[in-house]
């Protein structure tokens, strides 16, 4: 149980990884100070359903690793 739980958390950090870099740079810079940057700043549906998957994968892999970090899986297995 605890292999397959170990090879999901890897699985969801290579997957979180690629999700993140998909995302497409803000680049306010300068603009952001003044505003300019609000002009271009409505996420598009593509854009929301990736940062709706970011986020499922990223609580995903944080909650694997508490279970994981607790040894709550290896503790069952020695009684």
């Amino acid at each position: 149980m605890e292999a397959f739980f170990e090879f999901l958390w890897s699985a969801s950090a290579i997957l979180l990884v690629i999700l993140v870099l998909l995302h497409s740079p803000k680049g306010d810079g300068l603009a952001a100070i003044s505003g300019q940057a609000q002009l271009f700043a409505s996420p598009k549906s593509a854009e929301q359903n990736l940062n709706r998957l970011t986020w499922t994968v990223a609580t995903l892999f944080l909650s694997i690793s508490v279970v994981l970090g607790a040894g709550w899986l290896s503790a069952g297995a020695g009684q």
